[in-house]
C-alpha cells in the first residue's frame, strides 16, 4: 500500500510536469499555429530568472512563481514585435526563425553565465508515505499545474480578453471588422505563451539542473503532448499530459527513466496514428 501511494504520487507529479512544460507551447502552437522551437529556451530563461533572483536575495517564491513569467513574457513580446509578426502564415519561416532565436538565447546565456549547471534549493522539505520518502516540492508542482490549467480556462471562458483572443485566432478579418486589432492580440497571445513557459522554467528549476542547454530536455515532450492533445488547449493539454504522464511514470518506475521516455514516444506515435488530429480533434471538439 505504501508503494502504491508513492507510485500514485509520482504519477501525479509526472502529469503536472507535462502540463507545465506543455501549456505555453499549446497557446503558441495550438492557437497561433507557430512552431516555436525556442519554447525550451523560454523555459531556460525562466529557470535562470529564478536562479539569479534567488541569488540576489529575492524571496524564493517570488523568484520562482512571479518573476519568471513576467521576465519571459516581456522577452516574448519583444521577439514577437521584432521577428515573429513579420512571419505569420509562413510556418516554415517561423520554425526557422524560432530555431535561430533558440540558438541565440543559448549563446547569450552561455556568454553571460558560462556553460555550468546551476540550481535553486527547494523551499520545502520532504514527507513520508509509509516507509518511503517523497519531496513536498512535488505538491508545489502539482498545485502550480492545476492553477495554470484553471487560470487558462477562466481566462479563455470567463473574460472579455479570452473571447476576443479566441475570436481573433478563428477569424482575424472579422475581428478587425469589429474594431479589434489582430496585431495586438497576436502580440498578447505570444507573450502569454512565453510567460507560461517562463513559469514552467521557474517552477522546475529546483528539481532540474539549470544550464543553457536545459531546454532540449523538455522541447520534445512538449511537442509530443501538444500534438497528442489536439486543438483544445486546456482540455487537450490535460488529457494528453494524463495519458503520457501515466505511461512515462509507470514504465520508469518498473524499468528506468530512459525506457520511460521511449515508452512515452511510442505511446505518442500510436496515439497520433490512431487520432491524427489529437484527442480533442476527434473528441470534445467544442472544449477549450
Amino acid at each position: 500500500m505504501d508503494l502504491a501511494g508513492l507510485l500514485t504520487f509520482n504519477v501525479l507529479t509526472g502529469i503536472a510536469t507535462l502540463v507545465l512544460i506543455t501549456l505555453g507551447l499549446g497557446v503558441i502552437y495550438g492557437m497561433m499555429r507557430i512552431i516555436n522551437l525556442a519554447h525550451g529556451e523560454f523555459m531556460m530563461l525562466g529557470a535562470y530568472t529564478a536562479v539569479m533572483a534567488n541569488g540576489a536575495g529575492v524571496n524564493i517564491w517570488i523568484a520562482m512563481l512571479v518573476l519568471p513569467p513576467l521576465v519571459v513574457g516581456a522577452v516574448g513580446l519583444v521577439l514577437e514585435r521584432t521577428v515573429i509578426r513579420f512571419l505569420y502564415g509562413r510556418m516554415m519561416d517561423t520554425m526557422l526563425a524560432t530555431w535561430g532565436i533558440s540558438l541565440g538565447l543559448i549563446g547569450l546565456i552561455t556568454t553571460l553565465y558560462g556553460n555550468v549547471v546551476r540550481g535553486v534549493s527547494t523551499p520545502v522539505g520532504s514527507f513520508e508515505i509509509g516507509r518511503y520518502g517523497a519531496s513536498l516540492y512535488s505538491l508545489v508542482i502539482i498545485a502550480a499545474a492545476v492553477a495554470a490549467l484553471a487560470g487558462m480556462f477562466l481566462l479563455l471562458r470567463m473574460t472579455k480578453f479570452g473571447l476576443i483572443l479566441r475570436a481573433t485566432m478563428q477569424n482575424p478579418r472579422m475581428a478587425a471588422a469589429m474594431g479589434v486589432s489582430p496585431d495586438r492580440i497576436y502580440m498578447a497571445t505570444f507573450g502569454l505563451g512565453a510567460a507560461l513557459a517562463g513559469l514552467a522554467g521557474g517552477v522546475l528549476a529546483p528539481i532540474s539542473g539549470v544550464s543553457p542547454a536545459m531546454g532540449a530536455a523538455y522541447i520534445s515532450r512538449a511537442f509530443i503532448t501538444v500534438l497528442g492533445g489536439g486543438p483544445a488547449i486546456v482540455t487537450g493539454t490535460g488529457l494528453a499530459s494524463s495519458v503520457f504522464g501515466v505511461i512515462n511514470e509507470l514504465v520508469s518506475f518498473r524499468t528506468t527513466p530512459v525506457i520511460g521516455d521511449v515508452a512515452l514516444l511510442v505511446a505518442a506515435i500510436l496515439l497520433i496514428r490512431v487520432l491524427p488530429q489529437g484527442i480533442t480533434g476527434r473528441y470534445l471538439r467544442r472544449s477549450l
